[in-house]
Order: C-alpha cells, then structure tokens, then sequence
C-alpha cells in the first residue's frame, strides 16, 4: 500500500489539533501516514500498524498506541494522533495479535506483555524515531501499557494508562464473583472480527451484533452454569479457561502488577473516575501507590493520579458543557477535562522533554461530586483525612441507622433466594442513577444516618465491615452506598464491583463455618462527594444485584462450573463488641486542601531530615488506600 492511503484523515483533523497552551509545540503542517507497516514479534508473528509522522526529515519522539478494536477505526475516529503529531511526534497505532490486520491468535491481556515489549523497542528503533516512546490509551489500549512495561522494555520513558486494572481478582473477578460483562464484551467488541477472520457463522457488524444480543443476553444471564455458553466457544476459546480458575488461582500471576511496579522506570500518569468499570479507580490508585513505593527513595517519582467523576471512556472525560453527566447526575462544566490535552502535556513532559511543569504540578487530583470541583494533594489518602465510624444499628420501630453513637446491640436477616435475585432497575447503566425503589424492597437491609448538619466531604476510601452469620459457608452480599437528598433521590457513588464480597473467600483461604459470627471486610468503596447539609449517606445491604457479577448459588463451589442452587439465610449482627460499621474518611471544609497544605505537613512531619520525605512517602505508600 501507498504510505498515503490515510493522509487526508490525518491532514483534515490538523487544524483543530493544534491546542493553544504554555507548550512550545511545532506546527508540523504535513504528515505522513503509512498503513503498509509490519511489525515482527520474537516468535515470528506478524502484527501490523499504521505509522504517523512529520513529513519533515528527522528522528522524532514516537508514540505507541496498541488496540484490539481495529487501528484503521482509531485513526479514523480519534483526533489525537493527528495532534501528537503536529506536536511532532512519529505514533505508531498497531493492531494486537490476532486482531484485525494482525496475524497470530488472539489471547486477550496475556499476550500483550511481550508483544508491546517487542512493539516498543521496533518503535525505537526505527530511523524516523529518536529513541524515546510513550504510550497511551484507555481501557483495553491502558492494560497493554502496564503488561509491557513491567517487562521493563529499556526505551520506554512515559505512559499514561487509563480506566484499567492493576490485579485479576479485580478485574476478571470483583470480590469474588466473576464478572458477567466479559460476555456483552466478547459479543460486541471481540467476536464480530473473529467470525469475519475465521468466516464462522453469525453477526459480523455491530447493528447484526445488537439485533441478536437483545435476545441473547437474557438467556445467558438465566443459564447456568455460567461456562454454558456455546455461543462464545468458537469466538473466544480462551473465555473457557478464564472461568476455569477462581480469582486467587496462581494462574492469574502474569496479569498481577502489584509486585512489579518496580520492573519500569516510565513516568506513569494514572487516571481513572468514581463511575468507572470497578476496576478502573482500585486500579489507578493501586498501581499509583505501587510505584510511589517502588520510588520511595527519588526526590521526583514522576508518577500521577487523576480521578475524575466519569463512566468509562474518554468521551465521558471530554465533556465541558454545562450538562456534563455521569448517568443522570449532572456535575457541569467543571467536572471535564481535555483528554488529548492532559495526556499529550504529559508525554511532552518526559518523551519529549519539553519543561512545561508537570513535574511541579500536584500529584493528585480528584473530584468531589456533589461539590464539584477538584481537589489536589502530593498524597493519596489526602494528608487532611480524617476517619469518621459509623455503627450500623437498628431502631426500635426497625428502621436501620448509620451512627457515631453506641449502637444497640442486635441483629437483621435477610434471605438469599437464587431463584429470586435482586436485579438492577438500570440495566448495568453506566454512571448515577436514582436507586431510591431499591431502599423501599422488603429483601434488602437498609441503613442511613440522620441529615446531616453541614456540607460533609467524603473523599477516599470507604472501609465497610459486617459482623455476619450465614447458615451456609458461601453467600454474597452487597452493601451499596447512597447520596440521599432531601426529597429522596439516591445517587449510588460508585460501581457496583466496588461494593460486594463472597463471604466464603476470606483472607487466607479460611473457610466461613456456618451459623457462626465472622467479621468481614465488603467491597472496595472508592469515591468523592460532597454530602450537602440536609443530605443523608445510605447503604443498602443486598445479597444479589444482577446482571453485573455472577449469582450465587449458595451451593458452594465455583460459581461459573455449578447449576446447583439453595437457599440460605444471612445476618448481620450490631453492637459494641463484635459490631458493624463504616468508616468514613472526612475532609473538613476548613482544612487547606493542595500542594502547598502537603507540604506544610511534610516539613512538620520530617523537620531538617533530608531523607524522611522518602521514608514517609514508602511507609504511605505500602500502607495502601
């Protein structure tokens, strides 16, 4: 092919690519684009990219961008290769193995480790590249950046991955339950081009793929066992194994980064929002923290985290209009960020070397809904954080309450009945959404605190802790965290798989002994908000919330390989000893949010001792959320 066939693409969108900012970037005012590249793996596969660069002779900065979505619709679709290159970048947008134009077969996440170290150090190497490579891109296009760079290839010098993982049990799996996207997943996204290649039966276009879905999908999600799905095997044979190992199978290491961080030297920028996948803000803080640790002992670590209020995608970041949503809740104008912009400045930083003061900036900014607008520290948790417990207990007309006084001693149960699961009046929506009708069922707990006061700032994690019994050593339960206002709407803060545990996959493999008391840690709740005054915090305790994760059966064993079913009985003790709570990380209106804040603390913290900003840096780091 000619290296031209995509140029007027690329050429039409330079124009508006070009953003006005302190950056001094070049205007390139011609580009060439070469879809004929051929990139060859270790093993001999060839995988295929489509190569952008300044017209103009020289080594550029270059940019590696690897999807399994088609690299010709990226190019099509997204701006921001055009303006990457008018900033004078060369950017290399591959298709992965077995994907589109690429040869190979397709092994989702596992094979992108070597296949994006080899993709990286070609880039490098080419004549028209300098040396130096970044890499961004979200979702899928942001685990291939992590899995190559704890591979530690030597010229990668930046990255920012978006909206992914940094562990298996937290991504294939939430809690303990799989995860029943990964089917809509493999329908929409991965079998269409599988059947095109292999020339199988069945929808090939996105309009064949939702016309059969609409019918499909309710019979998927009533079958049982979950591995009973014929109608992926040919398309994603890989799919059958997945659901073959539990979430704590040493089969997952190769997809586990918490003990790799150390593998990679690129400057990381993390960024991830409240109504993510579940995945998506535990991962951007996990891998954060991760490296801050493994850097403990550099002045500059050159790693960042942005949480903003979004769902999934970068559509969901560039909105900068007034009715800027996450699902129903309106946030505005403030709640939007430039995508390309930040994750251009950023690369310009440390691939292109351009001092623009990023490395100055805070190393975290987040997002309080509710108040709006976005806070900055150098620290995740906030250095101003301040635990707030709150009992959970019930009153003697059996309403459930949220608070700080001595709660009563007793107890609540509800029935876990796999035959009548509690099912999502949204559809697996993305973003908030006004759960109300689910406060008011009678299969549910439901607990909420007295209005409150004055405008309450939660930003940080949420520990949820139940002291529970079953009369079956395997249940699940939710415990689903509400905004209440006053006239009763319910904005849910996060994503479901942030809220939900298997109470029989316990630290260390302890088994749940029936009908008798444990406490257990629920969820991962993540998320920023302002409680206004007035206002209420609610948190809705539900054994099933279908169609996100996988059903229990209450039957023990995997719940993918099982189609037995029963009934159990679940409840949750209160009181002063052996109690459940939540604890709330607060931060007080009056507290100095920022850098400067941050700083004050480190000196007040360290005094003359050059080294201990270090020191604490790694003790807070290690200590996790």
């Amino acid at each position: 092919m000619k290296p031209v066939i995509l140029a007027s693409i690329a050429l039409a969108s330079i124009g508006a690519a070009v953003v006005s900012t302190s950056v001094i970037a070049p205007r390139v005012h011609a580009q060439v684009v070469d879809s004929s590249i051929v990139i060859r793996m270790r093993d001999a596969v060839v995988l295929r990219a489509i190569v952008m660069r300044p017209a103009a002779a020289g080594r550029f900065p270059t940019l590696v961008y690897r999807t399994p979505y088609g690299a010709a619709s990226a190019v099509r679709d997204y701006v921001i290769f055009a303006k990457a290159v008018a900033r004078g970048y060369a950017v290399v947008v591959q298709d992965v193995r077995g994907r589109y134009r690429s040869d190979g077969r397709f092994d989702p996440y596992r094979q992108e480790g070597l296949d994006g170290y080899d993709t990286i150090e070609w880039a490098a190497a080419q004549p028209w590249s300098n040396g130096k490579v970044g890499t961004f891109g979200l979702s899928y296009p942001g685990a291939v950046q992590w899995l190559a760079a704890v591979e530690s290839p030597p010229h990668l010098e930046a990255m920012v991955p978006a909206m992914t993982f940094s562990r298996p049990d937290n991504f294939w799996y939430a809690g303990g339950l799989f995860d029943l996207s990964w089917n809509s997943w493999i329908w929409f996204s991965i079998a269409p081009d599988e059947r095109r290649r292999a020339d199988l039966p069945g929808p090939r276009t996105g309009r064949e793929a939702r016309a059969a879905w609409d019918s499909l999908a309710p019979k998927l999600l009533a079958r049982l066992p979950d591995t009973d799905v014929p109608e992926l095997a040919q398309v994603a044979p890989w799919y059958r194994e997945w659901q073959h190992h539990g979430p704590d199978d040493p089969w997952w290491n190769w997809a586990d980064l918490r003990s790799r961080y150390g593998r990679t030297r690129a400057a990381v920028l993390n960024i991830s929002g409240w109504h993510d996948e579940a995945y998506g803000p535990e991962g951007a803080i996990t891998n954060f923290l991760g490296v801050l640790a493994s850097r403990a002992d550099e002045r500059h670590p050159r790693a960042f985290l942005i949480l903003g209020p979004w769902e999934h995608g970068s559509g969901a970041i560039d909105d900068r209009s007034a009715t800027a949503a996450s699902g129903e809740r309106v946030f505005g104008s403030a709640a939007g960020l430039d995508y390309d912009e930040m994750v251009l400045r950023f690369l310009d930083r440390y691939v292109r070397g351009v001092d623009n003061g990023v490395d100055s900036e805070p190393r975290v900014r987040a997002f309080v809904m509710g108040e709006n607008r976005w806070l900055t520290s150098d620290r995740w948790p906030f250095a101003a954080t301040t635990p707030l417990r709150l009992s959970l207990s019930r009153a003697a007309g059996g309403k459930g309450t949220l608070s700080g006084k001595v709660p009563i001693p007793g107890s609540w149960t509800i029935v876990s009945d796999p035959d009548k699961p509690i099912v999502d009046q949204f559809n697996a929506a993305y973003g908030a959404h006004d759960y109300r009708a689910l406060a008011e069922r009678d299969d549910v707990m439901v607990f909420e605190t007295e209005p409150f006061e004055r405008d309450t700032r939660v930003l940080g994690r949420i520990e949820v802790k139940l002291n529970v019994r079953a009369d079956f050593p395997d249940a699940h339960l939710y415990v689903r965290l509400f905004d209440v206002s006053p006239g009763d709407t319910a904005w849910n803060l996060m994503s479901p798989g942030l809220e939900v545990a298997r109470l029989s996959e316990r630290p260390g493999g302890v088994e749940l002994v029936p009908n008798e008391r444990t406490e257990m840690v629920i969820g991962q709740h993540l998320t920023g908000n302002l409680f206004r005054a007035g206002h209420r915090l609610r948190a809705v305790v539900t054994p099933s919330f279908l169609p996100h994760f996988a059903p229990n059966l209450t039957k023990g064993g995997w719940v993918t390989l099982t189609a037995k079913r029963r009934v159990t009985r679940i409840t949750v003790h209160f009181g002063p000893q052996r109690g459940s709570s939540i604890m709330v990380p607060l931060i007080p209106e009056e507290k100095k949010i920022g850098k400067r804040e941050t700083e004050s603390s480190r000196t007040a913290d360290c005094g003359s001792d050059t080294n201990c900003e270090m020191r604490v840096a790694k003790r807070r780091a290690l200590s996790g959320f």
